[in-house]
């Protein structure tokens, strides 16, 4: 048995060699299909990154009155901190809110002077309210707006923030829809064209074939060279994905570091190498083992 396993391996691998061109073409395809797939990967960690930063960023603001006095404001603070939904709720006093206010711009003269001026605080004081789950800032916004707060809120700031973190969404979703559809659209491809390059090969070692069988070679040992031949352009393709990819993220990972500072993908890249080309030696030995299935299926009628 394992002599024929041999067999089988070594005859896989002359076949590759013997059709250098047909099967540099169907790994140039297959190499097309894993780079998409690859990069839905990157894309998918990188905009979950994203999107988690941003709802990091994003919270509840809720301005109160000036006039209000600030037990209240607290009982208010209290009182939203008691909901189950909420993960933090930060208070800022007018004074802090002045403060903050100072610090960010000190170095314009204009503001700074006109704040200097001014006898009393024109800023009010608030709360920064964080949910342990974004879905649920609607929920926390309608409680905060209830009657009994009216008295001591101004203002809810939550509606904007809300459309832009949706808006974002959207567009993830139909880009990572797109990728898919393209993925599929690659891999279709390359499924068709490892069935003519191993529909030409067993056209061209036809008379092999035909010794084989009459001397009782079994089926498995027939079909078995052009699987070996299938799964070698996977894992050829796979393997070339990464070695395209690698100088591509060193290249534009400055990039992608001004934009998202948290977001080291070069970094993601090669802490998760092994497994990425796992995924991608899966996905390609899957496409080439079941297209070179089907051709031998096909036209060997095996």
């Amino acid at each position: 048995m394992a002599t024929a396993l041999f067999r089988i391996i070594k005859y896989g691998f002359q076949s590759f060699w013997r059709n250098k061109w047909l099967s540099s073409a169907t790994v140039a395809v297959m190499l097309l299909a894993l780079l998409v797939f690859i990069g839905l990967i990157l894309f998918s960690v990188l905009t979950n990154n994203a999107i988690d930063i941003l709802k990091e960023k994003i919270d509840i603001s809720v301005y109160f009155k000036t006039d209000a006095k600030e037990d209240d404001l607290l009982k208010v603070k209290r009182s939203v901190e008691g909901l189950a939904t909420v993960k933090s709720v930060e208070y800022v006093s007018r004074e802090q809110a002045l403060q903050a206010f100072r610090e960010r711009h000190k170095e314009d003269e204009i503001i700074s002077g006109a704040i200097n001026v001014l006898e009393n605080n024109p800023l009010s004081a608030s709360l920064n309210i964080k949910a342990n789950d974004p879905k649920e800032y609607p929920a926390i916004a309608a409680y905060v707006n209830n009657p009994n707060f009216k008295p001591y809120i101004d203002q809810v700031n939550f509606t904007q923030n809300e459309i832009v973190i949706n808006h974002l969404a959207a567009i993830v979703d139909t880009v990572q829809k797109g990728g898919i559809v393209l993925a599929a659209g690659l891999s279709a491809i390359a499924v068709l064209v490892t069935l003519s390059t191993i529909m030409l090969t067993i056209y061209s070692t036809r008379d092999e074939i035909g010794i084989m069988r009459l001397v009782g070679a079994s089926n498995k040992f027939i079909r078995g060279p052009y699987v070996i031949q299938g799964i070698l352009y996977g894992l050829i393709a796979a393997a070339l994905s990464l070695a395209v990819i690698a100088p591509t993220l060193y290249f534009a990972n400055p990039y992608i570091l001004k934009l998202m500072p948290d977001m080291d993908l070069q970094a993601y890249f090669y802490a998760n190498i092994f497994v990425l080309l796992g995924y991608q030696a899966l996905f390609g030995v899957a496409l080439g083992s079941i297209s070179s299935g089907i051709a031998v299926a096909r036209y060997l009628k095996i």
